[in-house]
C-alpha cells in the first residue's frame, strides 16, 4: 500500500474483504494517513475521508460498528456479510461489547437478515435502544420490543422484504409541508359545481396518463374499468394479493390475464435490432416472488399501523411493487394506482378528489425515468443474465436479497416531487380550464345566443388556432355569423384564454 492511500473503512472495507457482490450504499467511507475530515458528493453518492483517530481497527466487528455509525444501515450489504462472515467471529465481538447499543443492532440485524440464532444468551438487563434511529430513518412508530437484545425493531418491513428511506434534507423539508391542506386550498378556491363537473374529466386523464406512460391506446372498455378502479381507490385496501390479481386482470388484455404472480422470468428492455435486445431491467427471479411479495404486503401494513408518512409510505410499496413487476402485464398501471390506493387511505387527498399524479409524471419523464433508475442502474451492474435467440431469459445464482432489502430515499423524493407537482400544477391547470371555460362560454353566448353543442365546438376551434377560427370550419360550421359578431367572439376566446 503505498504512504498517500487511503484505506477503505466500513462497507467498503467488508465488501472488499469479503468479495461482497453488493450494491454500492449511498456513503463510502476511508480513512486517510494524514488531514482531516472531507466529503465529496457527485450524483447523490457521498465519500467521505477521515483523519487517521477514525481507523476503527482491522476486524469485522470493528468495521460493521463504524459502518453502522457513518455509512448508515444498509440491510442489503449486511445480509451478504452476515453469509460470509463466520458466525463466531461476530458472536465474540457481540459478547467483547455485549451492552454496546451498536453490537446489540448488530447483533438483531444478524440474526434478523440470516434467520440463523449466534450462540449468544438473551440480556436480562439494560435500557431498549432503537434499531433505527429515528432522526436519520424513517421508522414505525411505536415497533416491536424484542427482548433477546433489548433493542426496538422499528423498520418500515420484515425479513422478507424492507426498504430503508433515510430522513435526507429534501425529505425532511418536503415533510413540512401540509399535502392536504394544500390540495384543499387549491380545491377551495373554485365552487363546488365546478370542482364536481372537473372530476370526472381527472378521472380520465389520469387514466389516459398512466396509460401513455407505457405507450398504450386503452380500448374504451378498459379506460371505463380503470376509471372504476379509481374511483374504488379510497375505499378499499387492495395491497393484498388476490386483490391485486384482480386489478391485473381488470386492467390488461384478457388473454394476458394473471391468475397467480408470474411462472417465468422476465425483464424491461427493447428491441434494437433483430434477435438484439437492450435490457433496461431485470426482474426477480419466479422463485423469489412468492416471499417478495408477501414481505410487501407485510411492509404496507407495518407502514400503515406504524405512523410512517402517508407519502413515505405510497413510495415504498409502489416502487417496491414495480420493482417486483409481479405479473406479465399491467405492473406499471398497478403501481401507479397503488399511490392513490395508499394517498387516499391515508387521507392525504381530500375526500372525493382525483389527484392526477400519473399526468405529472407523463409531463417530467426525465425524472420519472430517474427515480426508476436510481435502482435499476446500479442492479443491472451486478445481475447476471442468459437471452436465447426467443428473448428467453435466464439468471443463474441467488439475487433475491438485492431486492428484498432496497434504500428507497430516492423513490420517495421523487414522489413528493410528483406529488407537489400534481397539487400546484395538473390541479390548477384543469380547474383553471374549466373556470376560463365557463367565463368564455357566458361571454360567447351574450354575443350570439347558440346551443351549447356549438358554443362548445367554437370555443375548441379557437383554441385549436390561435384564438381564430379557420376560413374552412366557419364556412362548414358558422356560416350564419356576421363578420362582427365573429370577431367579438374569437377576440372573448382570445381574452378568457390569455395567460395570466
Amino acid at each position: 500500500m503505498g504512504a498517500t492511500q487511503n484505506r477503505p473503512a466500513g462497507y467498503a472495507f467488508l465488501i472488499e474483504h469479503y468479495e461482497l457482490s453488493a450494491l454500492p450504499n449511498w456513503h463510502t467511507s476511508s480513512v486517510s494517513l494524514t488531514g482531516t475530515l472531507r466529503s465529496t458528493i457527485q450524483n447523490g453518492q457521498v465519500a467521505s475521508i477521515y483523519p487517521p483517530s477514525y481507523w476503527p481497527g482491522d476486524g469485522t466487528g470493528d468495521h460493521l460498528e463504524f459502518a453502522l455509525k457513518y455509512d448508515g444501515v444498509n440491510l442489503s450489504i449486511l445480509s451478504a456479510l452476515f453469509d460470509a462472515a463466520s458466525a463466531d467471529k461476530i458472536a465474540a465481538w457481540i459478547s467483547s461489547k455485549p451492552t454496546g447499543k451498536y453490537a446489540r443492532r448488530i447483533w438483531f440485524l444478524y440474526e434478523f437478515l440470516s434467520g440463523r440464532e449466534l450462540p449468544l444468551p438473551d440480556l436480562t438487563k439494560g435500557n431498549y435502544v432503537a434499531l433505527l434511529e429515528a432522526d436519520r430513518y424513517y421508522t414505525a412508530a411505536p415497533g416491536r420490543r424484542v427482548r433477546r437484545q433489548r433493542v426496538i425493531d422499528n423498520l418500515l418491513g420484515g425479513a422478507n422484504f424492507c426498504p430503508i428511506i433515510r430522513r435526507t434534507e429534501k425529505l425532511v423539508a418536503m415533510e413540512r409541508i401540509d399535502l392536504r391542506e394544500e390540495c384543499e386550498a387549491v380545491v377551495n378556491a373554485y365552487p363546488p359545481e365546478l370542482l364536481k363537473r372537473a372530476l370526472s374529466y381527472l378521472y380520465s386523464k389520469e387514466t389516459e396518463s398512466s396509460f401513455e406512460i407505457e405507450n398504450i391506446k386503452p380500448s374504451a372498455s378498459r379506460t371505463e374499468k380503470f376509471i372504476g378502479l379509481l374511483e374504488m381507490a379510497a375505499h378499499k385496501d387492495f395491497c393484498v394479493k388476490p386483490l391485486l390479481i384482480d386489478v391485473q386482470n381488470l386492467i390488461v388484455d384478457p388473454r394476458f390475464r394473471d391468475t397467480d404472480y408470474r411462472s417465468n422470468q422476465n425483464y424491461v428492455g427493447q428491441s434494437i435490432a433483430f434477435r438484439k435486445q437492450l435490457v433496461h431491467y431485470v426482474c426477480p427471479k419466479p422463485g423469489d416472488l412468492p416471499e417478495l411479495m408477501a414481505g410487501l404486503i407485510t411492509a404496507h401494513q407495518i407502514m400503515k399501523e406504524g405512523a410512517v408518512p402517508t407519502v413515505i409510505h405510497a413510495a415504498a410499496v409502489s416502487y417496491g411493487f414495480v420493482f417486483m413487476h409481479p405479473f406479465e402485464d399491467g405492473n406499471g398501471r398497478i403501481h401507479r394506482f397503488l399511490i392513490h390506493n395508499i394517498l387516499s387511505l391515508r387521507g392525504a387527498i381530500p375526500k372525493g378528489l382525483m389527484f392526477p399524479v400519473s399526468a405529472a409524471m407523463l409531463k417530467n419523464p426525465a425524472l420519472y425515468d430517474q427515480s426508476l433508475e436510481a435502482f435499476s442502474n446500479p442492479l443491472m451492474r451486478r445481475v447476471e443474465y442468459d437471452l436465447d435467440h426467443h428473448g428467453e431469459m435466464t439468471v443463474p445464482g441467488e439475487t433475491g436479497r438485492l431486492y428484498r432489502y432496497i434504500d428507497m430515499s430516492a423513490q420517495a423524493e421523487a414522489l413528493y416531487d410528483f406529488v407537489k407537482l400534481t397539487i400546484d400544477y395538473e390541479l390548477v391547470e384543469e380547474l383553471d380550464f374549466l373556470s376560463k371555460y365557463d367565463r368564455t362560454k357566458q361571454a360567447v353566448q351574450e354575443i350570439v345566443d347558440m346551443p351549447d353543442r356549438l358554443i362548445d365546438l367554437f370555443i375548441q376551434l379557437c383554441l385549436q388556432n390561435n384564438g381564430r377560427l379557420s376560413t374552412r370550419k366557419r364556412e362548414s360550421h358558422f356560416a350564419f355569423l356576421t363578420d362582427d359578431e365573429l370577431a367579438r367572439m374569437e377576440n372573448v376566446v382570445r381574452e378568457g384564454y390569455a395567460r395570466r
